[in-house]
C-alpha cells in the first residue's frame, strides 16, 4: 500500500451531511462533499491486510478491487482509479451513493469500529470520473450480428444491457415506466440519489449502441413470444415488486397505502413529470400538515420516513415488530459477516418516532377514513404481550414490509403455463434460473437480480445483470471475453 500506517496516523471520516433542519426542506442530496486531498487521506487507511475481506464473500458481492482502487486514490491517479473500479462495477455512483457498505462491515478495521470509509471513497471516485471527463462511451470494435431483448431497465438490467452492448451485440432495453432505471428512478428518493446520475449513464450507453424502448409493458402491450421472434435471447429483469401481504384488519381505509406508489409518486413530481404510473397507479397521496404512520423497519419504510418529513408531515412514527438491536455488536462472533446491531438511517435522525416490537393489530377509521393505527407489543417470539395495546393517531399510513416477488402480470400471466417459478425461504415467489448460466424453463429466455433471486441489494443486481450477460454472451457466440 501507498501509506502503511495510514490507518494508524488518520482518523476514519466520512461524508458530512446538511443538518436535518435544513435538507427536510428540500429532495436534493444533501451529502456534502469531501476534498480531494481529505479522500486521498482515507484512501490511506486502507491497510496491508493479507487477507482483504471487504471483496471476499462476506463483503462486496461484485469483489471490488478496493485495496488497488484505494491505493490509486492515495496516489491521487483517479483516472485508472475509475477504469479499475469499472472493471467491476458498472455503476459505483449508484452503489456509492446507496450500497449499504457490506465491505465496511468485512474491513478488517471494523474490528475496531472503524473501517475504511470504503463507501465514500467510491463516490468520489465515480464524481471525480465524469468531473474529470473519464466517463465515456465505450462502443464495441466489432458488431457480432446477435440481437438481445432485455425486459427491466432496473440495475440488473441496465448492467446487462451495457455489458452486452460492449460485447458487440444488439441490446434493446423494455422499460413499462416513462424512463430508464426502474425503481432506481422511482423507488429511490431523490435526497438518496438524484436521477442525473441515472440520465448520464443512460446517455453513455446509448452512444454504446443501446437502444431503450419506454412505455412498452413486455406481457401486456409487446408479447414476450415477440420478443423472441425479433431476439437471438431474451433477458428478464423485472425485480420483485409485489408488495408483500400484510394480512391487517382495515387496509381498505382511506389513508392506508402500500409504500411503493407514494415513493413513486413523489419521485415523479421531483423529476417534473405526471405522477400516473404503471406499475404503481395510485390516487395522489401527500404526507404534507399529517400524522403518519410507517409499517416495517428497513430501507422502503426509511425512504416513506424522508420523504413525509419533506412533504411537511406533523409526525412520523414508524413501527417496527423486530426487537431492538443492540448498540454493539461482538465483534469476535459475527466478524467478516454483516452485524445485527442498532443503525438509524438518515430519515430516522430527521426526527421519526421508532418503536421497536411492537405490532400492527389493526387500522382503526370512522366514515372510511384513517383516524389510527392499534398496536400491541410483542415477545421475543413475535407473540403479542397481552394487556399492552395502544392506539397512535395516524392520518396517512404506509405498509412497507418488503416485496413478495415479480408482479403476476405481464410477463409471468403471459408465460404462466411454461416459465417455472419457485418459492424461497422468505415466501417470495421467484422466477427459476439456474445460478450459473441464468437459463429459465424457456428456451433463450433468462432472468437475473431481484426477479430470480428475490428482494435483494442494487450491488447484488448488479453483479447478477452483469454474470447474466456473461452467459448469454457464451451461449450466442461459444466463447467470451466478459468477466464472471
Amino acid at each position: 500500500m501507498g501509506k502503511v500506517t495510514g490507518f494508524l496516523e488518520i482518523d476514519r471520516q466520512v461524508h458530512k451531511y446538511q443538518p436535518a433542519s435544513d435538507r427536510i426542506r428540500h429532495f436534493r442530496e444533501f451529502t456534502l462533499p469531501m476534498s480531494d486531498k481529505e479522500v486521498e487521506k482515507q484512501a490511506a487507511r486502507c491497510m496491508d491486510c493479507g487477507v482483504p475481506y471487504c471483496h471476499g464473500p462476506t463483503g462486496c458481492p461484485i469483489h471490488n478491487q478496493i485495496p488497488d482502487w484505494n491505493d490509486l486514490v492515495y496516489n491521487g491517479d483517479w483516472e485508472n482509479a475509475i477504469r479499475n473500479l469499472h472493471s467491476t462495477n458498472n455503476f459505483p455512483e449508484w452503489t456509492g451513493r446507496i450500497c449499504p457498505a457490506p465491505c465496511e462491515e468485512a474491513c478488517t478495521l471494523n474490528l475496531e469500529d472503524i473501517p475504511v470509509a470504503i463507501k465514500t471513497v467510491e463516490q468520489a471516485i465515480a464524481d471525480k470520473a465524469y468531473e474529470m471527463g473519464f466517463v465515456r462511451p465505450q462502443p464495441p470494435t466489432r458488431k457480432t450480428g446477435k440481437s438481445v431483448a432485455i425486459i427491466g431497465s432496473g440495475p440488473a438490467g441496465l448492467a446487462a444491457a451495457q455489458q452486452l452492448g460492449r460485447a458487440g451485440h444488439h441490446v434493446h432495453v423494455y422499460e413499462r415506466e416513462s424512463k430508464p432505471g426502474g425503481l432506481l428512478r422511482f423507488g429511490i428518493p431523490d435526497f438518496k440519489m438524484e436521477k442525473h446520475t441515472i440520465d448520464r449513464r443512460v446517455e453513455q450507453m446509448e452512444g454504446e449502441g443501446v437502444t431503450f424502448h419506454c412505455n412498452v409493458n413486455v406481457g401486456v402491450d409487446k408479447k414476450v413470444s415477440e420478443l423472441l421472434a425479433e431476439h437471438d435471447a431474451v433477458l428478464y429483469c423485472g425485480g420483485s415488486e409485489t408488495p408483500r401481504p400484510a394480512g391487517i384488519p382495515g387496509v381498505d381505509l382511506d389513508g392506508v397505502f402500500d409504500a411503493m406508489p407514494y415513493l413513486v409518486q413523489q419521485n415523479k413530481r421531483v423529476g417534473g413529470e405526471d405522477i400516473s404510473s404503471v406499475a404503481w397507479p395510485s390516487k395522489p397521496i401527500v404526507a404534507g400538515g399529517l400524522h403518519v404512520v410507517v409499517v416495517g423497519g428497513g430501507d422502503t419504510a426509511s425512504d416513506c420516513v424522508g420523504t413525509a418529513f419533506r412533504q411537511g408531515a406533523v409526525r412520523v412514527t414508524q413501527l417496527d415488530i423486530r426487537p431492538q438491536p443492540p448498540e454493539k455488536e461482538d465483534k469476535l462472533m459475527v466478524w467478516p459477516y454483516w452485524a445485527t446491531k442498532m443503525r438509524t438511517s438518515s430519515s430516522q435522525a430527521e426526527g421519526a418516532d421508532r418503536e421497536f416490537q411492537v405490532a400492527t393489530l389493526e387500522f382503526v377509521g370512522e366514515d372510511g377514513q384513517l383516524t389510527g393505527v392499534r398496536c400491541c407489543e410483542v415477545d421475543e417470539k413475535r407473540k403479542p404481550i397481552p394487556d399492552t395495546d395502544f392506539v397512535i393517531r395516524a392520518d396517512l399510513a404506509f405498509i412497507a414490509i418488503g416485496f413478495a416477488g415479480p408482479v403476476s402480470s405481464g410477463v409471468l400471466s403471459e408465460l404462466k403455463d411454461e416459465l417455472k417459478t419457485a418459492t424461497d425461504t422468505r415466501r417470495s415467489i421467484n422466477v427459476s434460473a439456474d445460478e450459473k448460466s441464468y437459463r429459465t424453463s424457456v428456451d433463450r429466455l433468462y432472468a437475473a437480480g431481484d426477479v430470480r433471486r428475490g428482494q435483494s441489494l442494487v450491488v447484488w443486481a448488479i453483479r447478477e445483470g452483469r454474470q447474466a450477460a456473461r452467459s448469454i454472451d457464451l451461449d450466442l457466440m461459444g466463447a467470451t471475453v466478459l468477466p464472471r
